[in-house]
Order: C-alpha cells, then structure tokens, then sequence
C-alpha cells in the first residue's frame, strides 16, 4: 500500500468524515425510498409490477458500475474522482426529486447509482491511503463500515420523517446538502492522489457486466409476477448470464482489463467477496422485511418503524468501533467473519419466529439485535481483508468488487427472498399470511448467512495471526 502523504491528524480525521459520510450516503440512498413508495406509486402512476424499480435501478447501476468506479480511481486519482461522483449523485438526486413521469425517476435514479459507483471505490482508495501503514487503520475501518448499517437505518428514519411531514421528493433532495458539504472539504481534507496505474476504459467491460446483471436481477424481480418458467424470465436470465460471459470473456483478452481476472484467484480476496455478497444479501433483506413486519403487521407508522431500527444501528456503531478491532487484532479476520455470520444467521432464525399479534420488545428488538452483533462482526474484517489482499497498483479495483459483492448480494437476496415472501403469502394476504411470508424471508435469509459462514471457513485457509499494529492491522 502506497505511503500516505503527510497531513496534519485533524484533517486526517475531518478526511474519515468525508469518507464516512459517503458510505453513509450511498447506503442511506437505498434505504430512503421505502417508506416513500406509495407516495411516489400514487403520484407518478407506477404500477406495482414497476414500483420495485424505484430501489432496483439505483441498485443495479450502482452495482454494476463500481468495477468502472475503480477501475477510473485507479487511472485517474481518487480524489477527482470521488469528486466527480458528488456532481453525479446530485445531478441525480435533483433529477429524482422533481421527476414528473415513471421514466425521469427512474432516470434520476440511474444517475443517482452512476455518481455512488465513483464515489464507493474512491473512498476506500483515500481511506487507505490517509490510514495505510498507521495503527489507526482498524480504527478508520471501523468508523467506516459502521457508516453502512448507520445509512441504512437513518434512511428509513429520515423517509419516514420527511415522507410525512414534507413530501416524498425530499427522499432525495436531502442529497443534496450533504453532497455540498463533502464537496466544499473535499480539495483540503482529502490527499491528491496520483495515477497508480496505466492503459485505457474498458467500456465494453463496463457495459456488459451493467447490463448482465441488470437482466439478472430484473428477470428475478419478475418472475413471481409472469413466473418462474416463462420464456420472459429464462430469455431474460440467459441473456443476462450470456453478458456475464461475454465481460469474462473482455477481461480474458483485453490489455487493460475492467478487472484482472488473476485477482480473482488470490484466495483472500475471494473468500472475503464471498462473505461481502452474504452479507448483503442477509443483512439488507432482513432490513427491508422487518421494516415491513413492523408497518404491515405490527401497526407501527412510518416514523416509529423507522425509529424502531435505531436500537440495531447503536449497537453496531458500538461493537464495529470499540470492540470487532480488538476482537481481530486477538482472533483474526477469520474466526470473526465465520462467527460474525454464524450469529447473524441465528439472530434471522430467532426472527422467523414472529407472530401476527407479536410486539416490539419480544419478537423484533432481541432477535435484531442478535442479528446486528453478527453484522458487526463480520462486516469490518471482510472488508479490509478484501482491500488489503489486491497489489497496490488494483486497489480501486478491489474497492469496487468488494463494494459490487455487496450491492449485488443485497439486490439478488431480496429478489428471491420477495418471491419467496409473496409465493407463501400470495397476491392479497391477510395478517396472518403475511407474517408467514416474512417467517419465510427470515428463514432464507438466515440460510445465505450460514452458507456464507461455511464457505468462509473452507475458503480461507490462511491462518490469521494477530498483526502487528503498525504494518497490517486489517489483513488477515
């Protein structure tokens, strides 16, 4: 890793803030939305089919386009380019917020995913190179994964908050402020960083690895509506899987690759992917269902589900900074991933047990927070594994395929888990076949935690010796 360029420790730190508080952003912006949904369905004319969109275009973009995202950082500077994906981010939250048809939403919130995918793997880069060699490295990596989770519950905090008491284009707008403060900090807090590497975009990579999981995930989000075995759901599926190795088949051969594909084969790099893409999947279908359990079941309004999620985000911000640095520096980045998992799949197990005429404060808050100890675990150690296992000259890239494994977990897992919800309770549930969905939701989920759990044990072979503070705090 690159040595950091000298800077005094206060704007190191006001530098982590702006890092911070666009994992927040970016985060926060998938979350925002929900309880904003029926708002914009209403006033835009989606349809219900059309709606999920509304999250999915966002997601996908993002997803797609964080390789590019890397891959740019890595060419041209992180710094300008985490700058550029500001602009981006608000040009489309603006385009969002004052959308008067389906199509310019869902235009906004492309662009929105495009400006997040600059700014995830740019981050990470700047976080590395203001904390890389310092023994305050677990600690920024701390600070910066309990930005996520902190996103996630704030979004839908603050949608409730401003879809009830302003109106749902302030879902987006509130963006905008945010996005200006980081910009105006942005040329004195950040350091400039100089190109590590060398070549050409590959566009063609960055096209169809978008556009295959885009179909991917679009044929999944369907296919409870026109079904499983449609010729809409398989075209859709092997177009999109024929993109996916249409990229592959780039990388292979181009000069410059989007991604190297011998940085696939470094076992760490993969194995922490891997728990990155359960996570999400886990982590944000559990979040997405239970926000619902509470509304749809448990009669909570828009700002007291939003609010019921706080307790998850103040022990994640706790065990994330205080406590999962030392667990690693004693343990190891493996044994806290595999038992990160292994509670957070017993923590969604617990959940699944919720009862229509259930309360708060026995079916929902002790399994969630079980559910958020496992995250904190987990959460910190994979991705710092992930960015320290890659050369220096690829951590761009490393950033953004750690960033895409878990978008695109998020995005997959609650596909299928909505199937899965909506096939046990059908198309007009009552109470009782609602919370037998979610039951189910809950159960799949806990399922992809353990999987990823198991996979993580068999994959990372390497044993993981307490670092040495100052060298490589974060590696396993």
């Amino acid at each position: 890793m690159s040595t950091p360029q000298p800077i005094s420790a206060a704007k190191r730190w006001l530098g982590l803030v702006l890092i911070a508080t666009a994992q927040f952003v970016v985060i926060m912006d998938t979350s925002i939305i929900g309880v904003a949904l029926p708002d914009i369905q209403r006033e835009l004319g989606f349809t219900p089919e059309s709606l999920s969109w509304v999250f999915n275009a966002y997601v996908v973009t993002f997803g797609g386009l964080l390789l590019l995202g890397g891959r740019l950082s890595d060419l041209f500077g992180a710094r300008k380019i985490f700058a550029l994906g500001w602009v981006i981010l608000i040009a489309g939250s603006l385009m969002a917020g004052a959308a008067s048809t389906v199509g310019l939403e869902i235009a906004g919130r492309v662009v929105q995913g495009a400006g997040s995918a600059l700014i995830a793997p740019a981050a990470l880069t700047l976080l590395m190179m203001l904390f890389g060699g310092t023994s305050d490295l677990p600690k920024a990596f701390a600070v910066y994964g309990a930005a996520a989770p902190i996103g996630g519950s704030a979004g839908v905090f603050l949608g409730g908050v401003l879809t009830e008491y302003v109106s749902w284009p302030w879902v987006f707008y509130v963006t905008v402020p945010i996005a200006l403060f980081v910009l105006a900090f942005t040329a004195t807090a950040l350091p400039r960083t100089p190109r590590k590497a060398a070549g050409s975009i590959d566009i063609g990579g960055a096209l169809t690895v978008t556009l295959g999981l885009a179909a991917v995930v679009y044929a999944v989000v369907n296919a409870p509506e026109v079904g499983w075995l449609t010729v809409q759901t398989l075209g859709v599926s092997a177009g999109g899987v024929a993109l996916l190795i249409v990229f592959f088949i780039i990388q292979a051969r181009s000069k410059n690759p989007l991604l190297r594909l011998g940085l696939l084969r470094a076992p760490l790099l993969a194995a922490a992917n891997n728990a990155q893409l359960m996570l999400g999947a886990a982590w944000v279908s559990m979040w997405f269902f239970l926000n619902l359990y509470l509304q749809q079941v448990l009669g909570a309004s828009a700002f007291a589900a939003g609010a019921a999620l706080l307790p998850m985000t103040g022990l994640v911000v706790i065990i994330m900074i205080a406590v999962a640095p030392r667990l690693q520096a004693r343990f190891g980045a493996k044994a806290l991933i595999v038992s990160g998992l292994l509670i957070l799949a017993a923590g969604l197990l617990w959940l699944s047990f919720v009862r229509p005429d259930g309360s708060y404060a026995v079916d929902v808050l002790p399994a969630s927070l079980l559910a958020a100890l496992g995250m904190s675990l987990a959460f910190v150690p994979s991705l710092g594994t992930a960015i320290n296992a890659a050369p220096p000259a690829e951590t761009g890239v490393a950033s953004g395929l750690v960033s895409t494994s878990y978008q695109i977990g998020s995005a997959l897992g609650l596909a299928v888990l909505t199937a899965i919800v909506y096939g046990v309770s059908g198309a007009a549930p009552s109470t009782v076949e609602l919370t037998q969905g979610y039951s189910a939701a809950f159960i799949g989920a806990s399922a992809l935690a353990l999987i990823g759990a198991v996979i993580t044990a068999l994959a990372m072979r390497t044993p993981s010796p307490a670092p040495a503070p100052a060298e490589t705090p974060i590696s396993a």
